[in-house]
């Protein structure tokens, strides 16, 4: 009735006592709100509802609920319960006939629904210590009864509450956990509509009020839609919903990202995929629990360690568990998600932490204990539990657990661990003797959880910890920089947003200072060894940044809920100083570029509605800046190491024009680039290949193996080789160079010897394919002055020349007034070769000596040879025509009298 009225349910704080809690309501679209149930600061409210024939009338649930500070804490209180409204919120009453109480039951959360189709008829999920259950009501929340005995379907709820009921049936009943379930006798019996053996976590159902069975289910995964009331599902595959806890790269080409993912097993999936994007095939799970880190194996990329600890061996697809314990063993804590990394200076060390470290150097065979517990000895219970700290929960005696390891990069005896409840130790000897090195300030707030810390990347001396103190009800950030191995420690946060909880820090491998940061929200980063930072979120979407690790020349993320992200080549980020903006222009020298092929995928291509990432850039990527006030063109060349300019880009480019797209929808279609010379920071991608080829049979095409948003235009220039070349920038008449390295695919094999003559081969066909282009210009002129003397009066003698030079002409050009082959079918008569004809065999060559990182075949030698023999013919030819016959027509023509002579 009124879309400017809204409820929303606030829980508030989930680790602190806060007022932010209750039922707020908008009467003006959510410009503003106003509190309207409210019971205390440690109550929220999880879910409101509103009936569907009287909008007034409304039911909400408060739960008084907080989490502790340790893993698997939670606290509960008297303040749970369900309450309704019939003046639209101004009074409530408490709904209690029939339902649990937290005196005598525990009472704790409560989900709520309302039949659209029968508003008297309620259904509640009520989580309580003596058992979950599904409630109903039909007399509108005055009177309530146990729906059913079957326990399994409200059940954890603690964790899910949902249940719905069919818009159209008020006997149709779903509720979700870690299974839908449906009842269709008003919640007397039920059956599984989705689920899996394992548990899928659903959380939220949606129904279509107007065509009921189409409905849609959230769960960790993603969201999936039914058309036919459950019969058949759309895939959670193909959204970018993946929750990660860490993130880890292997050392393969192209290098893969793994980790373990809330309720779905593990991933490690291919930062570039070989068919022109990341596709189906490109990923595979890794044996690591959900919580897990994964470590692939620096000595062989098949082999990738997770958890607890497994071991997983992608040829056989077998995973071993090879952790210290082989059961339970007393002495020993871990919780979910366990550290587990190793030694970037000895490849074969693998550490794995619980309270204590472990090592082993032999892939979990055997295992050593190379530090005492290093958690807290004493069990503090923090000021922000409050009024629950005489409880049994927080009274009973908690450990912690080693929440990170950071082994040094520089020194192999060098180690750092820090715990969830707030230490920070380094070893110097391997693990022989540890050190206790926490901050002071960290010291006195048991349970700031040590959340990250990564060793200084050049010295040993250096190290950073991520401080994440949510669990404290502290939402501020928290980053510690030491350079005197923990001696002292600074805090580094300047230019941080409060709110900006921080779960992990990095240092860059190549620039030393330069840091990045990953907080609830987004990423940051800093140039000055974390003295002050700025946002580096860029197109990022908001999300929960749990790691990220610089990889070669990429920063690669793992968040929770939005899958893995790359910042593709921070080259620019290690080069940037203070002096940048103020500079005229700035080209940042390129990270080397990896000469690697589009898309290798042969046939029609894969439909853009099947799941797919974007692939990294495939070229050499150039940065730029340009200052305030820097006015006139922009012009980038690429340059040889002999001098040859081989491309060449302007700021006076044109984005290709509609016609250009042909029959080819725009969505396949890589968009053209144009070089910018406004002010600010500008990245620019040359695809190395050399300028596009000219001529007669060059019209644009778009390969059948195409990719969405990203199928260059063909023909396309040569490959450059790989080697050295020259970046050279032209802004406001000054000129600006950097050197450019390219570099072959590691997996390519060809010698360089063989590159270089297919190389080779493929540019004396290019070049000879610009001289065609040349040559049928000159042909096309003077047959149009040709043309325009015949149709001129009292020619009539000459008519029989100008028509035989005319006819030779159009043999020589080809096309569709002559050319190679005259007639049809496989038996065609093989006329001369013309410039067209000729042109296109030398682009179907070149390509073929493209098309592979191969030596040229026999064959292709040969082609070569005769095709260019073919084309000098031609030219010869073309000469004859320039030197002999056109000067002879121009002789008859004064001869008659004429004036008018054909200019070659």
């Amino acid at each position: 009735r009124d879309p400017n009225r809204l409820f929303v349910a606030v829980m508030g704080h989930p680790y602190g006592a806060n007022a932010e809690r209750g039922l707020f309501r908008s009467t003006d679209g959510g410009a503003s709100f106003q509190k309207v149930l409210y019971k205390d600061e440690n109550t929220g409210a999880i879910d409101v509802v509103l009936d569907p024939v009287n909008p007034d009338i409304i039911y909400c649930a408060l739960w008084e609920a907080r989490q502790g500070p340790w893993e698997n804490g939670a606290f509960s209180g008297p303040g749970s319960g369900l309450y309704k409204s019939i003046d639209g919120g101004v009074t409530w009453k408490r709904l209690e006939r029939g339902l649990p109480t937290f005196a005598d039951d525990g009472l704790g959360r409560i989900g709520i629904t309302v039949a659209p189709s029968l508003p008297s008829r309620l259904f509640a999920t009520v989580n309580s210590a003596k058992g979950d259950g599904l409630f109903r009501s039909d007399d509108a929340g005055e009177s309530w009864y146990r729906a059913t005995t079957d326990a399994r379907v409200a059940t954890r709820e603690s964790d899910f509450a949902e249940v719905k009921v069919d818009p159209a049936n008020p006997d149709i009943v779903y509720t979700a956990s870690v299974v839908t379930w449906k009842s269709v006798d008003g919640g007397k019996t039920f059956s599984a509509l989705r689920g899996a053996p394992g548990g899928d976590d659903y959380h939220r159902i949606w129904i279509n009020p107007k065509h009921t069975s189409t409905m849609i289910i959230a769960s960790d995964q993603g969201a999936i839609v039914t058309v036919n009331g459950g019969q058949t599902w759309s895939s959670w595959l193909n959204q970018p919903t993946a929750a990660f806890y860490h993130v880890a790269t292997d050392f393969d080409f192209p290098y893969r990202v793994c980790s373990g993912q809330q309720e779905s097993g593990s991933a490690c999936v291919r930062s570039r995929g070989d068919d022109g994007r990341i596709l189906d095939w490109d990923w595979h799970p890794a044996g690591v629990e959900e919580y897990g880190y994964a470590a692939p194996d620096p000595l062989d990329p098949n082999i990738v360690f997770g958890g607890k600890v497994s071991r997983y061996d992608r040829r056989t697809g077998l995973i071993q568990q090879v952790g210290p314990h082989a059961g339970p063993t007393a002495g020993f804590r871990s919780v979910r998600t366990a550290p587990l990394v190793f030694s970037t200076v000895d490849p074969h060390t693998l550490f794995f932490a619980e309270n204590v470290v472990w090592k082993t150097s032999n892939s979990g065979k055997t295992w050593t204990q190379v530090s005492p517990d290093l958690t807290r000895t004493d069990s503090i219970v923090p000021a922000n539990v409050g009024v629950y700290a005489s409880s049994p929960t927080a009274t009973a005696r908690h450990g912690g657990v080693i929440y990170t390891l950071a082994p040094s990069y520089v020194n192999v005896k060098r180690i750092w661990a820090g715990s969830d409840d707030g230490l920070i130790h380094t070893t110097s000897d391997g693990g022989a003797h540890w050190t206790d090195v926490t901050p002071p300030d960290v010291r006195a707030r048991p349970w700031s959880k040590v959340s990250l810390m990564d060793a200084g990347r050049f010295d040993a001396g250096t190290a950073y910890a991520a401080i994440n103190t949510i669990r404290l009800d502290d939402f501020r950030p928290h980053i510690y920089r030491t350079h005197d191995s923990g001696r002292s420690w600074t805090q580094i946060t300047n230019g941080i947003a409060d709110g900006a909880v921080i779960n992990v820090v990095r240092e860059d491998p190549k620039r030393r200072g330069l840091l990045y940061a990953g907080s609830e929200d987004q990423v940051w980063v800093s140039f000055d060894d974390g003295d002050h930072w700025s946002s580096l979120r860029l197109n990022m979407p908001a999300t929960s940044v749990r790691d990220l690790v610089i990889k070669d020349d990429d920063v690669v993320i793992g968040t929770h809920g939005r899958s893995f992200y790359v910042l593709d080549d921070v080259a620019a980020l290690r080069q940037i100083t203070a002096a940048t903006a103020a500079a005229p222009v700035t080209l940042f020298k390129p990270a080397s570029a990896i000469r690697f092929r589009f898309s290798k995928y042969p046939d029609t291509p894969i439909p853009p509605d099947e799941p797919w990432a974007q692939n990294p850039p495939d070229g050499a990527i150039i940065d730029y800046h340009i200052g305030a006030g820097v006015a006139g063109d922009a012009r980038l060349e690429i340059v040889e190491a002999g001098g040859r300019v081989i491309r060449t880009y302007t700021s006076r480019d044109t984005a290709m024009a509609p016609a250009d797209i042909g029959n080819t929808p725009r969505y396949w279609i890589r968009p053209t680039q144009v070089l910018s010379a406004a002010p600010g920071f500008h990245r620019f991608v040359w695809d190395v290949h050399f300028e596009r080829p000219v001529g007669a049979a060059t019209a644009i095409a778009y390969p059948i193996s195409a990719t969405p948003f990203d199928t260059p235009r063909e023909p396309r220039g040569p490959w450059a080789l790989p080697g050295t070349y020259t970046v050279r920038l032209t802004v406001g008449g000054r000129t600006y160079a950097q050197p450019l390295t390219i570099t072959m695919d590691p997996r390519v094999k060809t010698s360089p010897a063989a590159l270089r003559e297919a190389h080779a081969m493929a540019v004396a066909l290019f070049d000879a394919v610009a001289r065609d282009s040349i040559v049928a210009g000159s042909v096309q002129r003077v047959r149009d002055q040709v043309r325009a003397l015949k149709t001129m009066g009292a020619l009539a003698a000459s008519l029989p020349l100008l028509d035989t030079l005319d006819a030779q002409l159009a043999e020589l050009a080809g096309g569709s007034e002559g050319g190679r082959r005259a007639g049809a079918g496989r038996r065609a008569v093989v006329a001369a070769p013309s410039l067209t004809s000729v042109s296109a065999d030398m682009l179907t060559l070149m390509s073929m000596l493209e098309e592979a990182d191969a030596d040229p075949t026999v064959a292709q030698r040969a082609a070569v040879k005769r095709t260019m023999g073919e084309f000098m013919s031609v030219v010869a030819r073309w000469n004859m025509l320039r030197e002999t016959g056109v000067p002879a027509v121009n002789a008859a023509l004064r001869a008659g009298g004429v004036s008018a002579t054909i200019s070659p």
